[in-house]
């Protein structure tokens, strides 16, 4: 009977899963407590922010690959919250050093997963939208001095 009612609760847990790429994943290490962990690199949604990319840790085994591609998968509780920390520049010692600390936060979940896959966001046309572009901007241009001879114009034949 208990073993029935866990299956119930499990099912009716509800989950986030956070596809990103292989590359924002570092190398798994042992915490303090003899866990293994991973460390996730979150990218700066700005372009312009130069800041040292936020990043958030969870257990090795969450972390799954992508049977088709060269991502990564992972699963969290929807009703769940992350603490994402970067690293921040507090200054110089007298010798001329940077000091370096840590800004932290806690957001849900729900929010974690929007930014790890802000990549699915952004703006990317196809190659006949991009071409049909391109044709527009060399039709706007002025036109050079220069033009192909017809073939009627050809001094050989």
């Amino acid at each position: 009977m208990a073993d029935y009612q866990n299956r119930a609760e499990n099912a009716e847990r509800k989950e986030v899963t956070i596809k990103f790429g292989k590359g924002l994943m570092e190398e798994p290490f042992m915490s303090k407590s003899g866990k293994e962990l991973v460390e996730i690199k979150i990218p700066n949604t700005d372009r312009k922010d130069t800041r040292p990319w936020e990043s958030f840790v969870v257990p090795a085994n969450y972390v799954h690959e992508n049977q088709y591609g060269k991502g990564m998968w992972m699963k969290l509780p929807e009703n769940g919250t992350t603490r994402l920390s970067r690293s921040v520049l507090q200054g110089q010692d007298e010798n001329g050093r940077n000091i370096w600390g840590r800004e932290t936060r806690e957001i849900p979940n729900v929010e974690l997963k929007a930014l790890m896959e802000t990549y699915k966001t952004k703006g990317r046309g196809s190659v006949m939208t991009d071409l049909e572009g391109k044709k527009a901007e060399a039709g706007s241009r002025a036109e050079s001095g220069w033009k192909p001879a017809r073939h009627e114009e050809l001094p050989f034949r």
